[in-house]
């Protein structure tokens, strides 16, 4: 006999009392979020890792959510649902924006960054921003006072030197001179170069991946000693664990375990840097790290971790014949990512959560734990987590949405979480290490189901005929509905996902491959 879903689950949740201590001040927030990163590249997630040391004592030390989502499979959506905490429906972000795309996070959607902006908190961020190089659409456009980083993923146009990549790309040429475009492989995005912004001028293109780290780091650790006057909001969108992989010279050979993992060991010292930058000023500071979604499978050894989320029915030739189970995909590897949360005094040491939870979530927990009202005048997906991570409640959502990316209908539904239900109604079509991918498929009218607390590697779908899989299905059925109508009734925006050559981000527009020195 089922149990109906909304209690099955978080009967066996496991979840140790928080501190609920109080304080009048409104908390300084950092956000760490990694990019392709898996759940099981952390240690305190997968035993099998042992290059994240100072993350893992995050984990110690605060709270680890182990069934955490990124709001979407792919760079984009997913980092547009964290700011925004809302669904591509909504949003109209469902899929990458391309180097010379014109459009961008719409003008209408208000981000974290806004809304603390208002609220008197000083902002900035670092690192990959993924959501439109073109006026209107700039993070100084979107409520960062101050901002250095790339405007999309490190592949999207040439570096030098290169970086490790499959396949291996060639550095951009020494000269400004027209780039041979048939001498490299069809993958590799040769043109224009992989520029870094500092606010809103192009410091350097190419830019060098290997000094990504230092820079970062320095930009934190400034920004956040020269932030006294007011609370402040640092965003950390970290390029590792995104190919091409490169590293400072220091990490050369570290673990004696390849370039993915020295890389890895980078990604730790790096948030080692902030987290001692945030320690050395202010005890009433959040520090939340996550990742944009899973690992990208078809990298092949210089793809991270899914742990246990191995997507057994999609890798098997007698459920979906193969192809990616992790980034692009419904997958749990896809969108379950590390998160944990650290905030001294507020969070007991140790604590674990396996409440469903998605960076979704995000925005509303810091604009509660601000002190300051979400604007009225649209619907959030996003749940406020703030009594979960002090250990007021268990949980605060039991239906979580996954869409599609990447593949197929974007920005679709692909999946219902439902509790430890997992409805599943679309499968495939995302190439795996070896450039397979099994038949994409839809299973509009008879979904999968899986019950995730016996069966986290997905491998067997529920018969059809029982009982426990009529209500799951019907149970998610009514949830698209729900959100259907939601998203109609909805103040919804629209993207501008058209190209053209005045989107480039050039700092040169005579020369295709666009040098400047550095400032």
């Amino acid at each position: 006999m089922i149990v109906l879903w909304s209690g099955f689950c978080f009967l066996l949740w496991m979840f140790h009392p928080a501190y609920t201590a109080q304080t009048d001040l409104r908390p300084n927030i950092v956000i760490i979020m990694a990019d392709d990163m898996g759940w099981g590249d952390v240690g305190a997630n997968w035993p099998e890792t042992v290059d994240t040391p100072t993350i893992d004592k995050l984990a110690q030390e605060g709270l680890r959510l182990t069934d955490f989502h990124a709001g979407a499979s792919v760079c984009t959506p997913s980092r547009g649902a964290l700011l925004t905490g809302r669904l591509g429906l909504r949003t109209g972000l469902t899929k990458n924006f391309g180097t010379d795309s014109l459009g961008g996070i719409p003008t209408n959607e208000t981000t974290i960054a806004e809304i603390l902006s208002s609220a008197g908190y000083r902002t900035a961020m670092l690192g990959k921003w993924h959501l439109g190089t073109q006026p209107g659409h700039h993070p100084l456009d979107k409520g960062f006072h101050s901002y250095l980083g790339v405007p999309y993923s490190l592949d999207m146009g040439c570096s030098d030197p290169p970086g490790a990549n499959v396949p291996l790309c060639p550095a951009c040429p020494e000269e400004n001179s027209v780039y041979l475009y048939d001498s490299a492989p069809s993958d590799c995005i040769m043109d224009p170069a992989l520029p870094l912004y500092r606010n809103r001028s192009i410091a350097h293109q190419p830019v060098k991946l290997a000094d990504l780290a230092t820079m970062y780091a320095e930009f934190a650790s400034n920004f956040i000693h020269n932030t006294s006057s007011a609370p402040y909001f640092l965003y950390a969108a970290l390029s590792h664990m995104h190919v091409p992989l490169a590293h400072a010279s220091q990490y050369d050979n570290v673990t004696g375990r390849g370039e993915y993992m020295d890389t890895l060991q980078e990604l730790d010292g790096l948030v080692e840097s902030i987290l001692s930058a945030v320690k050395q000023t202010n005890n009433n500071t959040l520090f939340w790290f996550t990742s944009d979604n899973g690992p990208w499978e078809e990298k092949c050894g210089l793809s991270g971790s899914v742990g246990p989320f191995i997507g057994m029915w999609q890798a098997s030739p007698e459920g979906g014949g193969g192809g990616s189970v992790a980034k692009r995909t419904i997958w749990e590897a896809g969108h379950r990512v590390p998160s944990i949360v650290y905030w001294p005094q507020h969070i007991k040491a140790g604590t674990v959560s396996n409440a469903l939870t998605s960076s979704l979530d995000i925005l509303p927990t810091l604009t509660s734990l601000a002190g300051v009202n979400l604007p009225a005048d649209r619907y959030f997906d996003g749940k406020d987590m703030s009594s979960l991570i002090t250990g007021g409640v268990r949980s605060i959502r039991e239906v979580l949405f996954h869409p599609i990316n990447g593949n197929g209908e974007d920005g679709e539904i692909g999946a219902v979480r439902l509790g430890c239900y997992k409805v599943v109604y679309y499968t495939g079509g995302v190439p795996d290490c070896f450039r397979q991918s099994g038949p994409a498929q839809s299973h509009a009218d008879s979904p999968l189901v899986f019950n995730l607390d016996v069966d986290p590697s997905e491998s067997s779908p529920l018969d059809r005929n029982s009982s426990e899989y009529f209500v799951a299905a019907g149970l998610a059925r009514m949830a698209l509905m729900g959100l259907r109508q939601s998203v109609r009734a909805d103040n919804t925006s629209t993207v501008d996902y058209s190209s053209s050559q005045e989107g480039r981000v050039c700092c040169d527009r005579d020369s295709p491959i666009c040098r400047c020195p550095w400032d």
